[in-house]
């Protein structure tokens, strides 16, 4: 087999593998380009190659395996499950995620294609977060945190989100990789120094903002609506004010383009509160599955 095809045959087992560990759909997995692959006589061996490496993530013996299957189908559905996202680093995060996409009413309980998009931007610019504190707007279930703090060395990393069950999952996850939270004094000095913090946008004070004191501001996939706009621009605004006499946080924000008008709004409103925006370059990084035809971006703040 040629070097090409060698490097597109692994591409192709890599994308099979990334998906079935983040637990995406099956419509999502790339057949017709394995279909094409092994109409191609030199590729005979690339389904056993597949299933080698799905063997060498379920090595339990067959009977052990059917008493599993047997049990779940017994069990009651569960409301949650988990997905690994594999890093660079030959290292993973994985994640406690919820099954629906809206639980406990909030939709914060999955990852969403954004949050993907912004982690695969930190992983490949990594000198925006080095030794820096992070804030995370709205962080959800975790992935981009987690994997700014695996691969990009910051300082510490605040997580913060409103909702009671999204702040205990995003608690879980942390610890789930690795992890420790602030208060934790058995902490790896090695690690971040990491925070999972409740922040409403509609009430918080600049006092309460003040006691971040983050460098760079992140968050991704929350503009969804008018009202979560008009939010996000005022909680910017008091993050500007709580530092008067030192320079403004650098402001990242992802999103997936589902609306223009939504999207017009947004720069709009940031236009009116004196915040000037451009739009980072697309990435070619593409370290995560999700969906290829959105169209995402991610605007870089001036506050």
């Amino acid at each position: 087999m040629a070097p090409e095809e060698d490097a597109g045959t692994e591409l192709l087992l890599q994308s099979f593998e990334r998906r079935f560990l983040a637990a995406r759909a099956l419509r999502s997995f790339p057949w017709q380009s394995l279909e094409a692959k092994l109409r191609d006589s030199s590729d005979s061996e690339l389904l056993r190659d597949i299933l080698q490496k799905h063997e060498a993530v379920h090595t339990e013996p067959l009977d052990e395996l059917y008493e599993a299957l047997a049990e779940t189908l017994m069990a009651k559905e569960s409301t949650q499950g988990h997905r690994s996202y594999l890093l660079p680093s030959g290292g993973s995060v994985t994640l406690s995620e919820s099954t629906a996409i809206i639980s406990h009413g909030t939709t914060g309980l999955v990852t969403w294609d954004a949050a993907l998009y912004l982690a695969e931007w930190a992983i490949e610019n990594p000198a925006a977060f080095t030794d820096r504190t992070v804030l995370e707007l709205g962080s959800g279930a975790g992935l981009t945190g987690l994997a700014i703090c695996k691969m990009c060395r910051p300082r510490a990393y605040i997580f913060s989100d409103c909702h009671s069950r999204v702040l205990e999952q995003l608690r879980g996850n942390v610890l789930l990789n690795g992890l420790s939270l602030e208060a934790d004094i058995t902490a790896n000095l090695d690690s971040p120094r990491v925070t999972v913090a409740q922040l409403d946008w509609d009430v918080t004070t600049v006092h309460q903002l003040s006691a971040f004191q983050p460098d760079v501001v992140i968050a991704a996939d929350v503009l969804y609506c008018p009202e979560a706009i008009m939010s996000l621009v005022g909680v910017l605004r008091r993050l500007a004010a709580c530092r008067e006499h030192q320079r403004a946080p650098e402001v990242y924000v992802a999103f997936t383009v589902r609306n223009p008008d939504t999207c017009q709004l947004f720069t709009t409103e940031l236009g009116r509160a004196g915040i000037t925006w451009e739009a980072e370059p697309r990435h070619d990084q593409k370290l995560f599955p999700y969906e290829e035809h959105l169209e995402m971006a991610i605007l870089n703040l001036t506050m």
